[in-house]
């Protein structure tokens, strides 16, 4: 099954279902939630496409939200609310609506020039859109979960091979020369939004990414959710990774905007995607976007739900951020004195396993804090140099993520002095011969090498305290930024047709040196072509042997000052 974008483009915003219709409710199930979601939108009649969308399921045999599907706890953790995944929710809660109010009106205008869209909102200044070619496809429906992917026509797929001879080009006029003609082209826009982004023009830059979220938005198939957790895109396929960066650098525009429970939204939808490969590794990510967001009880719920499968407290992020989580909830002054107390307990006993997990944290976190680590722990064989150089690598990239991303969570006097007390409990623990110290040592023998979509992470955050880390394989290679160290294992539906080199793939040494010389020379061209090259030659020759000549007789050697000296050796040099 294909969507098809002319159907829904008069949809009204107020009926906007990203799923069977009858679902709208059962995602929302608070009535107040709806009318929220309903009232940013405008005031729209009600129609019978929720009952299309619901007749339309039901001929297919599919359900969004199946009771079987990977369980309760998955579900929770991550559902996304439509009204979260607009930053003037939030700005709002900041400001005030009449804050936004004046940049609102404009947009109301339009609107009825522009389909209705749940991540992003048409601007005047856009070009007008026309189908740029992608499509969505519904491939498999297993146990309340649904398989998509996205399509490439066949235009679309010229325009596709273009844009790659642009890139290979090293000259981004070429791309905006393309998107001139294809205004809505995806990985141009990814693309030169990443050189806007490198010349500091960010505001051009975080508009070009919600332009391809736009043309995204209006390829979804009608059964695509981006509220149910139930809808996957596999990364394997090349035509999905798009949507996973235009998601990944709307989020980031979003945090660095001051929005942070927007991106918190953004990080949650990203992994519903693929929770399980989780090919941009959100789990690194969604700590400190939460921290942000002060959606504490989150983070603790998330960790609780998917420790079992997960493994996440072998992850420095969880491991220091959960036990933040606690501190930050036993200091809410609105909570009963007991449950405070309980909350610093817990908090204090997360910080110190966490301490002792991994000892070479705490070091690069103070330098990062400017604060000056007391000299019985930075003498302390424990957290002393010993303790970083010892790290294996992967656990190394780990750590050094985490430091350059959370360390000014850990500038508050409340926090460090916190962390001053554990620290100190910590050596106490590890002087004792704390059996804890040496089960964590063992744990540290499974971090041998960071998965691939670890360094892919790594890349996107674009930390220096991390990408200084990573392995030799990933930085001796060429990183694409419309496609980061794409799988090894790629799933392509189509593939670019061999371009016409010059030359011959066995061409010998000096034929190689020729070209370096002569762009155009071909030895296996007629003899002709071959007299006339080596001609050029020995013209390019002579030409660079004359010019030696005049830079060698133009040489002057200035005689260094003589000095009077009796005592010297009339042959001694200077």
């Amino acid at each position: 099954e294909k969507s098809s974008p002319d159907e829904e483009a008069e949809k009204p915003a107020g009926n906007k279902t990203n799923g069977a219709g009858k679902n709208n409710n059962r995602e929302t199930k608070e009535p107040t939630k709806n009318k929220a979601e309903t009232s940013t939108k405008e005031a729209v009649p009600e129609d019978n496409i929720d009952l299309l969308l619901q007749n339309l399921e039901q001929s297919n045999g599919l359900s969004l939200q199946n009771e079987d599907c990977s369980g309760p706890e998955r579900r929770t953790v991550l559902h996304v609310e439509h009204r979260n995944l607009n930053p003037d929710t939030e700005l709002k809660r900041y400001f005030g609506a009449r804050a936004i109010q004046g940049e609102q009106r404009p947009r109301q205008r339009n609107r009825q020039f522009h389909r209705s869209t749940w991540m992003t909102i048409p601007k005047e200044s856009w070009p007008r859109f026309s189908r740029p070619g992608i499509s969505m496809t519904l491939l498999q429906s297993k146990e309340g979960t649904q398989y998509f992917t996205f399509e490439h026509g066949r235009q679309y797929q010229q325009v596709q091979f273009k844009f790659l001879d642009a890139v290979e080009s090293m000259d981004p006029n070429n791309i905006v020369a393309l998107l001139q003609l294809n205004p809505y082209h995806i990985d141009s826009l990814l693309q030169l939004s990443d050189v806007c982004r490198i010349q500091e023009d960010q505001e051009m830059a975080r508009d070009l990414i919600e332009r391809a979220m736009y043309s995204f938005e209006c390829a979804f198939h009608p059964l695509f959710s981006l509220t149910s957790g139930t809808s996957r895109l596999d990364y394997l396929r090349t035509e999905n990774r798009a949507f996973y960066l235009a998601l990944y650098k709307h989020m980031m525009f979003l945090e660095k905007r001051g929005c942070p429970r927007t991106a918190l939204e953004y990080c949650k939808l990203i992994l519903s995607l693929d929770p399980d490969a989780d090919p941009l590794c959100m789990l690194l990510l969604i700590d400190f976007l939460t921290l942000r967001s002060r959606e504490y009880q989150y983070l603790l719920q998330l960790h609780q739900d998917l420790e079992v499968h997960r493994n996440l407290g072998l992850l420095p992020n969880f491991a220091f951020s959960t036990a933040l989580c606690h501190f930050h909830l036993s200091q809410q002054e609105d909570v009963d004195p007991e449950e405070r107390q309980k909350e610093r307990e817990k908090a204090d006993e997360m910080l110190q396993k966490a301490l002792i997990m991994f000892p070479g944290v705490l070091i690069p976190l103070l330098d990062l804090c400017t604060v000056q680590p007391d000299a019985a722990v930075s003498s302390h064989a424990f957290f002393g140099p010993k303790s970083q150089i010892g790290q294996p690598p992967a656990l190394a990239e780990l750590t050094a993520l985490y430091v350059g991303r959370t360390h000014s969570m850990w500038r508050e006097a409340a926090v460090m002095l916190w962390l001053e007390q554990s620290v100190k409990e910590v050596l106490c623990r590890v002087d004792a011969k704390d059996p804890l110290v040496d089960d964590c040592q063992n744990k540290k023998q499974r971090y041998k090498c960071a998965p691939r979509n670890i360094h892919r992470h790594v890349l996107l955050s674009e930390i220096k305290e991390a990408t200084s880390s990573l392995p030799l394989e990933v930085t001796s290679q060429p990183v694409l930024g419309f496609d980061p160290l794409p799988p090894l294992d790629s799933v392509t539906s189509y593939t670019r047709p061999e371009r016409q080199h010059v030359g011959a793939t066995n061409e010998s040494t000096l034929s190689l040196f020729f070209r370096s010389l002569l762009p155009n020379f071909n030895l296996q061209e007629d003899d002709m072509e071959v007299a006339r090259a080596g001609q050029e030659l020995n013209q390019e020759v002579n030409r660079l042997m004359v010019a030696m000549r005049d830079m060698l007789a133009n040489i002057r050697f200035q005689e260094p000052p003589r000095e009077d000296n009796p005592y010297r050796d009339e042959d001694e040099w200077d």
